[in-house]
């Protein structure tokens, strides 16, 4: 069975990340693209990554919570550090998630975590593709 589409983002890139722009087909984001650690105004990739995937996470942190009627309390944080490497073979990624819940148990904080992990498209979509870790901090 194929999957149902819930939602498509479309996007229009020109100048890639040196000097582009990117709109997404909505007109909710525009946004000017530079280089990491270059002088230009704009962000770059991996910090349009890091928020995403960091975003994505905490949905499915509050989904599973809900499941599983834990109450999460105000608070949630992600933080998300995304990594552009040069190694021999070219450029690669690299990622953290390093997530705040206060106020719930450790054991049950960790739980949501790991199963917040299963669900998410981001976390799914680099297992084993980049290296990744999840740490509840």
């Amino acid at each position: 069975m194929s999957p149902k589409v819930l939602y498509t983002a479309k996007t229009h890139t020109t100048g890639g990340r040196e000097n582009g722009v990117s709109r997404s087909s909505d007109g909710q984001l525009d946004v000017r693209l530079s280089a990491p650690g270059s002088n230009r105004i704009g962000t770059n990739p991996e910090q349009l990554f890091a928020a995403g995937w960091s975003a994505c996470f905490e949905s499915a942190i509050s989904l599973i919570a809900k499941k599983k009627h834990v109450a999460l309390p105000e608070g949630v944080t992600i933080d998300a550090e995304v990594d552009l490497n040069l190694s021999d073979g070219g450029y690669l990624l690299s990622a953290r998630l390093n997530v705040g819940i206060p106020g719930v148990d450790r054991n049950i904080a960790q739980a949501l975590v790991d199963e917040a992990d299963t669900i998410c498209p981001y976390s799914k979509a680099t297992r084993g593709n980049i290296d990744a870790s999840i740490r509840l901090v």
